[in-house]
């Protein structure tokens, strides 16, 4: 496929899809499509990318206000804020539940540190949404969306519970990361343990300690302990992101956090690409440079939206 015809028919479908287009758009695109064979297998394609986008590509435009969204607290919106803000549009673009619900959220690209009222700290990567509800008998916090490293405050008589899409970390003395990815949540131990427990599986909590970590999929199965090396799978505190054979899906999932527009893979096999490489979350954007450069695929940078392909 010639990627210039390519990038000519992505084009044309924004540009119909704008709500801007015209009959002679169209008339002038069906044309287009009729010059050669290749053109018609190139608009074919886009159309196949372009319906894979999905509910992203009738609501990229909300991208850009989700930083502005994203400060709103569930105070805020429960006090009347929600009333200025279409609930069409939150439903849509997914933030309804964190906003409603969450007590500190993170915006594109800003990262915060939360003092909590026992002691202990949340340090909130980009994108993310955490709720936190501290009683005499428990510290239970929930991770909505996104990543959190948390230092945990000793007290032996409330145990220390983040619950992460339905499955929950319980800390035990430790500093600990939850990182919720697109099919999986990711548990790392810096310091301490932690024992993570799933909807399924045994009825023990599966306890890794520090340099381990443990993961649990959507149907809340957890895995066997891995051994990492804790800092370099949580550099992006220290402004790094560093991927080593991270599936492209995953990867593009991380760099989202940290820019604005929606990134679309057209296509599982390119999803399973592996990723290796150290990079400055300061420019997110070069990683795809990167990708581009060292991996078989082509990157189209369009108004709202980034095709790899």
């Amino acid at each position: 496929m010639d990627t210039g015809l390519s990038d000519e028919a992505l084009e044309w479908l924004v540009r119909l899809h704008s709500g801007r287009a015209g009959e002679a758009d169209h008339a002038a695109f069906d044309r287009w499509r009729k010059r050669s064979p290749a053109h018609e297998e190139a608009a074919r394609e886009a159309q196949a990318i372009w319906d894979g986008v999905g509910l992203a590509g009738s609501t990229v435009r909300q991208a850009e206000r989700k930083a502005q969204r994203a400060r709103v607290t569930r105070r805020t919106v429960l006090g009347g804020g929600v009333a200025a803000i279409s609930g069409a549009a939150l439903y849509g673009s997914g933030v309804l539940g964190p906003l409603l619900f969450a007590d500190h959220v993170t915006g594109i690209a800003e990262q915060r540190s939360i003092g909590l009222p026992d002691g202990s700290t949340a340090f909130l990567n980009a994108g993310s949404a955490l709720s936190v509800d501290f009683s005499e008998s428990i510290r239970a916090l929930r991770l909505f969306r996104g990543q959190a490293t948390f230092t945990v405050a000793h007290d032996a008589a409330r145990p220390f519970v983040v619950e992460a899409d339905g499955g929950q970390a319980r800390a035990l003395g430790t500093v600990f990361d939850v990182d919720i990815r697109p099919r999986q949540v990711v548990v790392t131990v810096l310091e301490g343990a932690v024992g993570v427990s799933g909807r399924t599986g045994p009825a023990a909590p599966v306890v890794a300690h520090a340099d381990q970590r443990v993961r649990y999929d959507m149907r809340g199965v957890v895995s066997a302990i891995e051994t990492v090396d804790a800092e370099m799978a949580t550099a992006w505190r220290r402004g790094k992101l560093i991927f080593n054979r991270r599936p492209l899906g995953e990867v593009v999932a991380e760099i989202e956090r940290y820019r604005a527009g929606p990134i679309v893979i057209a296509g599982a096999r390119l999803r399973a690409l592996e990723v290796t490489g150290v990079f400055d979350l300061a420019d997110p954007d070069s990683v795809l440079e990167v990708m581009a450069q060292t991996l078989p695929v082509h990157v189209t940078r369009l108004p709202f939206v980034t095709v790899i392909r």
